[in-house]
């Protein structure tokens, strides 16, 4: 049992007793340290001082101060006469040029004292102790000085005194608390005892009519007037009560013919709660086979009533909001769900209307990736329920699938659009570079029927091949035929895309088919004059899970190129070169699919631009620099002649990533 507990338990009158004698030491104690301190005070603020300044001026007398500084001996034995005088601490005597020639030290440890008269005043800043500095004249030369510290003691007699005093005061003091508790076992105890003993003979006696003797008009004599009056109601209600066990025996007679009509109820009140407890257990186990339902829908359905409040929750509005079923519950949607807060009205006006609402898309984020849903308010309307229902669908891949459904069909009406072109072109194009041909071999010196020739018009081949260099034709033809080339090079990639693979996918590794991509781009590409792609950082992440991959090595490898080509252009399109230019090269497994990552830390691209990014002849590039068809030849040789899949997230300033799925498992040629 605690100290605390044991003085609760304690008697009235010896809680008292104890409280009076606490009172009683504590002012002793009290008065006896104020007295102490009073006195050391005083000593050290008066009488010590005092003592100093005497002992000083008698010490400062010409006659007894020219002696004592006349040598070290007479100084040490000056002080050594003061030695044993009580308010002294410590004294020093200094010559006239301010050095040393005794100390006094007496009691306890020793005193650091200056050795020289000039640290006394920075000396004195730190020393607690009353000090005098007593200047002792000398005829003709420097006076010296006397340097006294009082002693922080009082005198064993002011200790003698105040022990005394105080064990007559606790003398005193125990008399005064012997009378008191006398006075209180008189006032106090005795009445409670009585009353007590009173109660108790109540209780064993049960008689009621007996009355407590009237006290003080204190509270106790209150408490024994309050106990006279219970008792007096007792005995009232005790009549009572006999009156009433009289009528309840009448009444008990009366419920005996009752009992038989009781006991054929209650039988059949048995059998409604059997039935009513079969008919809950069947709806607790419907509840339940409800909420499983309810919870394995891949879709968030919350449920809340007129006052929006959320009455159900199924685990993918947890996952989705963050927020567990049992804080949700009984909860304004707004703080459950805080995203939600943004629909508000909608919610309102489906619930006063009972009209349905839908948000066709909204973008939140769910582990750390922006992630589209659909949202649909169905008015709740059942008997007597009101409210709304929430659902929410995530249509992320279906975006996605809907977003690749639209490129597919831009490339397969782009497609025959393509073929049609190229043969429509390759006819003119062709006669245009089999003509600059024959014009090369025309102006040749070499042909002897050249020669022939000019010498049969009276011209010199030689003089108008020479007119003709002047002029810069030779210049001209090799623009005609590099145009052609170049014109020739997009009809063989409009034709790419008419043609359905019959190539042969065979297994191929992706860490070195990646590998070989960066050294020919490394090797090859001249991107911008004074720009070198061997100065990027090129970073690796092979998943060694990933075996080979059924696939057509020189179109993967042209695919790769062309990749790691636009990285390397939007680097060096960056205005902020602080962070150095990076590539980043990622292999991951992810049944059915084996992905290709190439990210860069490139300017990156608007939205707008990158749901175009695989429209053939769509470039950002400037005139000349760029056909359009890059990514769309790209796009095609990875879903129609390997089936899989192209993706690409950017953003503005934060870089792009191209994601490439290629199917595990070979599919066949043409399916």
């Amino acid at each position: 049992m605690s100290l605390r507990q044991r003085l609760e338990d304690l008697p009235v009158g010896q809680k008292l007793l104890s409280a009076v004698l606490v009172l009683l030491a504590t002012v002793l104690l009290v008065a006896n340290l104020s007295f102490i301190s009073a006195a050391y005070w005083i000593s050290q603020e008066n009488m010590a001082p005092q003592a100093l300044h005497t002992l000083g001026r008698l010490i400062a007398n010409p006659a007894l101060s020219r002696v004592a500084l006349s040598s070290p001996a007479a100084a040490e034995e000056l002080l050594h006469r003061l030695d044993g005088y009580a308010p002294l601490r410590a004294a020093a005597l200094y010559d006239g040029q301010g050095n040393v020639l005794g100390q006094l030290q007496q009691g306890g440890e020793p005193l650091y004292l200056p050795l020289h008269l000039e640290k006394i005043a920075s000396w004195r800043i730190g020393e607690f102790r009353a000090t005098q500095l007593i200047e002792l004249p000398q005829e003709g030369q420097s006076p010296g000085h006397l340097l006294l510290v009082a002693s922080s003691e009082l005198p064993s007699a002011f200790y003698t005194g105040t022990l005394t005093a105080s064990l007559v005061i606790l003398a005193l003091s125990v008399l005064l608390w012997l009378l008191v508790a006398q006075q209180i076992r008189r006032l106090v105890t005795r009445p409670i005892l009585e009353l007590e003993a009173l109660s108790r003979q109540v209780t064993r006696e049960e008689n009621y009519a007996l009355r407590a003797r009237r006290g003080n008009r204190d509270e106790i004599g209150h408490l024994a007037d309050s106990f006279n009056t219970m008792l007096t109601r007792i005995e009232a209600r005790e009549q009572q009560l006999k009156r009433a066990r009289d009528e309840a025996q009448a009444a008990f007679d009366q419920a005996q013919s009752l009992a038989e009509e009781t006991r054929h109820s209650n039988r059949k009140l048995e059998l409604e709660v059997q039935v009513r407890s079969k008919i809950e257990k069947k709806l607790t186990g419907f509840q339940n086979y409800l909420n499983g339902i309810i919870d394995s829908m891949p879709s968030a359905l919350i449920a809340l009533d007129e006052e929006l409040y959320v009455t159900q929750w199924n685990q993918e509005a947890s996952a989705l909001s963050g927020t567990q079923l049992d804080e949700a519950l009984n909860q304004p949607v707004f703080l459950a769900f805080p995203s939600l807060k943004f629909y508000l009205n909608q919610l309102k006006r489906t619930a006063e209307q009972h009209k349905v609402e839908k948000i066709e898309r909204v973008t939140w984020s769910k582990d750390g990736e922006p992630r589209h849903y659909a949202l649909t308010f169905y008015p709740l309307m059942g008997g007597s329920l009101r409210g709304v229902v929430i659902r929410i669908d995530d249509i992320t891949q279906r975006l996605s699938m809907e977003e690749m459904m639209v490129q597919s069909e831009k490339m397969l009406s782009v497609g025959g659009l393509a073929a049609g072109m190229a043969h429509e072109i390759n006819n003119p194009l062709g006669a245009i570079l089999h003509n600059v041909q024959n014009i090369r071999r025309r102006l040749s010196p070499e042909l002897e029927k050249n020669l022939e020739q000019a010498a049969n018009a009276g011209v010199d081949l030689a003089q108008v091949n020479c007119y003709l260099k002047s002029r810069e034709v030779p210049q001209l033809l090799d623009g005609i035929q590099q145009a052609g080339s170049r014109a020739a090079k997009i009809v063989t990639h409009m034709l790419s895309f008419s043609r359905r693979s019959d190539r042969q996918l065979a297994p191929c590794e992706l860490p070195a088919l990646l590998d070989q991509a960066v050294d020919i781009a490394g090797n090859d590409f001249d991107l911008t004059e004074g720009f070198d792609f061997k100065g990027l950082s090129i970073v690796r992440d092979f998943d060694p899970r990933l075996g080979a991959v059924p696939a057509t090595a020189n179109e993967l490898e042209q695919v790769l190129l062309n990749l790691l080509k636009n990285a390397a252009q939007a680097i060096h399109l960056r205005e902020n070169d602080s962070e150095p230019g990076r590539i980043s090269l990622r292999t991951r497994l992810n049944p059915p699919w084996a992905e290709i990552q190439v990210e860069d830390n490139g300017i990156g691209m608007s939205e707008r631009v990158r749901k175009r990014i695989f429209e053939p002849f769509f470039t950002t590039k400037e005139v000349g620099q760029g056909t359009g068809l890059g990514l769309s030849v790209s796009y095609f040789i990875i879903t129609n002649n390997h089936k899989g899949q192209m993706e690409v997230q950017s953003q503005l300033g934060q870089g792009t990533c191209f994601t490439l799925r290629l199917p595990l498992a070979a599919s066949t040629p043409g399916t």
